[in-house]
């Protein structure tokens, strides 16, 4: 039996054969959060696109997926102290399951834990599996206080805070040892979703009308004016206004760039990195859908969505194109559209990065960083800046960002940039630090163009 295809037609890697066809029966959420951490260890897929069609016990299983992700490496080093082998992956996602629900989900019962658990790896692995999974399990509830605090006085601050050692090792480097814990447990707490509020609705009616949807919120102490948090889990579908376009997904940090941008009514802007679309919104309200906005991106499914995004907020006056913000040629080719300027006052640049200011969100990507991708980010970064860069007017200003905290894809790209680009300067740069602002971390860096040279 191929278990990633045991529940669900929708993972991508099941075969015609081994598909289950009755796709109305209730799977325990268990063994449906257990078979895409399988795929997850199978292929290293992205755990968000086999979550987004889960309805049925969300809340449930998105927690017990992003934690076991989270907390692997750590997870991994106490499974393996009482194996003498390395399980299959089939194996693996319900001992790691299992352990990550006794150790950190404390609302959750320990019978049920271990017996849901345990009777889906029968299901899947076979009873000989399942005995070995029970016992595993029993003593890690025996053992549980001793078993936290061997992981506590583990030497390797990686295993101890399930963090590869090429960041811990860059961080410390950094920061220091204490600052370096502080952003370890920051990305390791449950991260809640932020909503922030458009169009002028009131606050407080929102709350009520979160309130009668049986939707816990509050409000978010970085932003109060206009963001909420809610508990991990929520889905964004689901909430009150959400066809209406009352509301968009964004954590306050997101804001930053677009504010140091501070487009005007009446100007030409290009969002050239624009998926999903959060920042190009803020511009749109900038901008009070007065002038010229255009939103540019390179892959088709990301595009998809960017669209869907602004049909729901009624932003169709933004015009969406279709480019390689890497490369010139693309850029220039698809701006040839009747009606598209051919330079901009305003470019919000949001280039694709490691991701190391937000790890608390996207759980699996600190298991992708590797000196070697910073790299090749870096490189492909600036690229992207050298492209984009000549589309701005003189006299205009373009806002540099991303959502990385290290040096190299922030203030290094920028420095050696601007080394080769006599015409530009930079006049401000703004960094978030997770676990000083409670946000998501940032950078943005404004760059203007002289008006004459």
């Amino acid at each position: 039996m191929v278990f990633s295809c045991l529940l669900h037609p929708w993972m991508r890697h099941c075969s015609g054969e081994n598909m289950k066809t009755n796709t109305t029966k209730k799977e325990p959420p268990r063994l449906v959060a257990a078979a895409i951490l399988a795929d997850w260890l199978k292929t290293g897929d992205f755990p968000d696109r086999m979550l987004a069609p889960i309805r049925e016990d969300r809340a449930l299983i998105v927690e017990m997926v992003y934690g076991v992700v989270r907390w692997h490496r750590a997870l991994d080093w106490i499974m393996m102290s009482m194996l003498r082998t390395q399980p299959t992956p089939d194996l693996n996602a319900f001992l790691l399951l299992g352990l990550y629900q006794l150790l950190h989900m404390e609302h959750v019962a320990e019978y049920a834990a271990i017996n849901e658990t345990v009777e889906g790896v029968k299901k899947v692995c076979g009873n000989s599996s399942g005995s070995l999974v029970n016992a595993i399990l029993r003593r890690t509830q025996r053992e549980k206080d001793q078993i936290l605090r061997r992981l506590a006085a583990q030497p390797v601050v990686g295993v101890r805070y399930s963090h590869p050692d090429a960041l811990i090792a860059r961080w410390t480097k950094q920061w220091g040892k204490n600052l370096t814990k502080a952003l370890c447990e920051w990305d390791n707490s449950r991260a809640k979703l932020v909503i922030r509020l458009v169009g002028g609705g009131s606050m407080e009616a929102y709350l009520e009308a979160l309130k009668a949807a049986g939707q816990e919120a509050e409000v978010h102490p970085y932003r109060p004016q206009d963001c909420l948090t809610l508990a991990p889990g929520a889905r964004v579908e689901d909430l009150p206004g959400f066809a209406e376009g009352r509301f968009v997904v964004q954590d306050p940090a997101t804001l930053t760039a677009p504010e140091l941008l501070a487009p005007e009514p009446g100007q030409d802007v290009l969002d050239a990195c624009a998926a999903p679309g959060g920042k190009l919104l803020v511009l749109a309200e900038q901008m009070a859908d007065r002038g010229r906005l255009v939103a540019m991106d390179l892959h088709e499914d990301r595009l998809i969505r960017l669209r869907a995004n602004i049909r729901r907020a009624k932003r169709d006056h933004i015009q969406v194109v279709r480019a390689d913000a890497a490369n010139a040629g693309s850029i220039r080719a698809a701006l040839q559209q009747p009606g598209l300027p051919q330079a901009f006052d305003r470019i919000l640049l949001d280039v694709p990065c490691t991701n190391t200011g937000v790890l608390r969100r996207r759980v699996d990507a600190r298991w992708r960083f590797t000196e070697e991708r910073l790299s090749g980010m870096v490189r492909i970064q600036g690229e992207i800046l050298s492209a984009v860069s000549g589309l701005l007017k003189p006299g205009g200003s373009l806002v540099y960002s991303t959502c990385s905290l290290e040096w190299e894809e922030n203030e290094g790209v920028i420095e050696s940039w601007l080394k080769t680009h006599d015409e530009f300067e930079r006049t401000e740069s703004r960094f978030l630090f997770p676990p000083e602002t409670g946000t998501d971390g940032a950078f943005a860096s404004r760059i203007s163009r002289k008006a004459s040279v």
